[in-house]
């Protein structure tokens, strides 16, 4: 498995920027990396793609250079497992609501007794079995996959301390919208609970010198950054809506 970029940019201290893609497009992720972000986000919670879409959105992303990360349609193992066997860096796993979810992830992504990760020879990841040594490749994979874990729910929001101990999670990644929605305010973040809820979340990921990540949208960076989050990501509607609103206010 090649060296995670992304991953590295993170352990640094610096910000690492990507863009979510919800349809088939290994073209879009192209001009993505030729842009000039650090990052893509391939979403099977929400979006069209299937593993077969993975695949060769992955092979595009590691073409020009940029680190490509899949949302499972899940929090099962059995989800997680199918988009890293595609190739992909790293999972963005949704729904992690209590350590032992957030155990179940990692698990699901990392090789070694006891995990819930299947060995298979002749996969994407290990160059279709003509790559060298498995010994050599699970070792490599394990070091440089990367574990996203989305807190999303108010139960998340009471589990924090326990799920900020699991140990092999590189960034905890805070979802404004569900969150929102089992607060009882959807698609409101900034409603005060929801708000305060962001709030305690993220300052408990700074104390223990963890990795914050959260959504923004070319308004919100700022603040975003501003709060000490890293993993960051925009949608591609949003930046389609802005090139397409400067050029047609010319007329």
């Amino acid at each position: 498995m090649k060296p995670n970029a992304m991953k590295a940019k993170l352990q640094r201290g610096e910000a690492a920027l990507g863009c979510s893609l919800m349809f088939p497009s290994p073209q879009i992720v192209e001009m993505l990396g030729h842009a000039g972000f650090d990052w893509v986000l391939l979403d099977c919670e929400h979006g069209s793609l299937s593993l077969a879409d993975v695949e060769i959105m992955a092979m595009a992303a590691d073409a020009v250079g940029l680190t490509a990360i899949a949302r499972p349609k899940s929090n099962s193992a059995a989800d997680i497992q199918s988009v890293m066997d595609r190739g992909v860096a790293g999972v963005q796993v949704p729904h992690v609501n209590s350590a032992e979810d957030a155990r179940r992830a990692v698990s699901a992504v990392k090789f070694g007794p006891g995990a819930a990760r299947g060995l298979a020879a002749g996969t994407r990841p290990d160059r279709w079995g003509l790559g060298g040594r498995m010994p050599d490749f699970t070792a490599a994979a394990n070091a440089q996959s990367l574990v996203c874990a989305q807190i999303e729910h108010q139960e998340a929001v009471a589990n924090i301390d326990e799920i900020l101990g699991v140990e092999g999670i590189d960034v905890f990644f805070i979802g404004p919208s569900d969150l929102s929605q089992s607060m009882g305010h959807p698609g409101d973040p900034k409603a005060e609970p929801v708000a305060a809820a962001i709030n305690h979340v993220l300052s408990r990921i700074r104390e223990r010198d963890l990795v914050p990540g959260m959504p923004a949208t070319a308004e919100t960076l700022a603040e975003v950054r501003a709060a000490g989050c890293l993993y960051i990501y925009t949608h591609l509607p949003r930046i389609l809506g802005a090139g397409a609103a400067g050029f047609l206010k010319q007329r």
